[in-house]
């Protein structure tokens, strides 16, 4: 059944972020906060030396690279939820088991 063309149903305007406006926001803040574990990484590295230290910092920069590329392939929910459920771990683990 077709609809006439002056009673078609109107788009309402989009709220939000479109798909590739999130997947670009996500590459940009995982890649800033890549930069910023770094920064933390060479820090904690000239106050002491550890193996803990670069595994805990090591791991969140490579959390950063994995959820860059969740988000170049469109999985930047998963990616989200990692990033933050990894960040927090590794702070929990720097608060934890770095003295």
């Amino acid at each position: 059944m077709d609809v006439p063309a002056d009673q078609a149903p109107s788009e309402e305007p989009r709220n939000g972020l479109t798909p590739r406006q999130a997947r670009r926001l996500r590459v940009v803040v995982a890649a800033v906060l890549m930069a910023v574990v770094g920064v933390v990484l060479v820090v904690r590295l000239l106050s002491r030396t550890s193996v803990l230290v670069v595994g805990v910092y090591g791991a969140a920069l490579v959390l950063c690279g994995i959820v860059i590329e969740l988000s170049r392939h469109g999985r930047t929910r998963v990616g989200t939820w990692l990033l933050v459920g990894g960040l927090v771990a590794a702070v929990g683990a720097d608060w934890l088991l770095l003295p």
